[in-house]
């Protein structure tokens, strides 16, 4: 931020949706790994003159932003994960260029998986899943980091122990109590890693990618319960809340994460009226999916800090 003239300037620049797709290929036993990012980009650097002057002497380029994007994908020799990328594009900036002191790096990496034919791990063969792994690294010239990892678009659901019941009441309320009911969603988390630096980052290979989906199985062993039984939602705050401590629970180096669940509705389907009142009743085993409107649920669970 910076004042010129009697006003006050705050600004960034970068490029956005800079898709690039990866492949590795091992010599050993034949196999190819590959991921798709879309990679955008936000720069907070001393360019002011490009403002108050006709001046672009400071400006890095947004398309030599998304060439460097290119280049170093093609560099890494050896299959790194999207957080990895991230900080590695966030200190190129930050370090290239003397007038860039803070980076911002955005990443949404598709879910392609390996398929399996008759029972095998095809080599070079993959297929689109469904939900993404997300990235936001922050950098600083200093080295100072800000990491967060996340999981969209992850569609759960489960027909039966789901209930809601003994909610306010008034004059408007015609929804009524009920002990069986589906629960549907679809999780949108996003955690903060509390590692401060790049310094600080772990060096083990793939480590967030082994994260990623270490917290993504917490989520759903909690959302789901026991494969047998499974286990009571009384709400979807109360699922949402075992969802969020749950993970900070089991991953010390996550500092807090947040959970954003719609409720997305599946209405049981009854034909019968008052002229027919025995013309169709399904006793709830047929449901009209909804996506609209739906039940807006989010929280923020983080760890407690002493107060000095």
């Amino acid at each position: 931020m910076a004042e010129a003239d009697g006003l006050r300037l705050e600004q960034r620049h970068g490029k956005a949706r800079v898709r690039v797709a990866r492949v590795w290929r091992q010599n050993d036993d034949g196999s190819h790994h590959f991921v798709e990012w879309n990679v955008s980009i936000s720069l907070l650097s001393h360019c002011l003159s490009s403002y108050h002057r006709d001046d672009n002497s400071d400006i890095v380029a947004t398309d030599t932003m998304k060439n460097t994007v290119y280049v170093k994908a093609k560099e890494c020799g050896d299959r790194l994960s999207v957080e990895e990328f991230a900080i590695l594009i966030g200190n190129h900036f930050c370090s290239f260029y003397p007038q860039v002191y803070t980076a911002i790096v955005n990443i949404i990496e598709k879910p392609w998986e390996r398929v399996c034919i008759d029972g095998k791990p095809h080599l070079h063969g993959f297929k689109l899943g469904s939900e993404n792994h997300t990235t936001e690294a922050t950098v600083q010239k200093s080295g100072a980091l800000n990491l967060c990892s996340g999981v969209s678009g992850l569609a759960l659901l489960k027909t039966t122990q789901s209930g809601f019941e003994r909610f306010v009441r008034d004059k408007y309320t015609i929804l009524p109590d009920t002990r069986e009911r589906m629960l549907a969603t679809e999780v949108n988390a996003s955690w903060r890693y509390s590692y401060d630096s790049v310094a600080s980052v772990p060096k083990k290979g793939l480590y967030f990618s082994e994260k990623f989906m270490d917290v993504k199985k917490v989520l759903m062993e909690t959302f789901f319960g026991p494969p047998e039984t499974g286990v009571y939602s009384p709400s979807v705050q109360r699922t949402l809340y075992l969802m969020g401590s749950a993970v900070m629970r089991r991953f010390a180096d996550i500092s807090s994460i947040h959970l954003k669940m719609p409720n997305i509705h599946f209405l049981p389907v009854n034909l019968s009226t008052k002229e027919n009142p025995l013309m169709v009743k399904f006793k709830d085993d047929v449901y009209l999916p909804t996506d609209e409107p739906h039940g807006s649920i989010e929280a923020t669970v983080s760890r407690m800090t002493s107060k000095m």
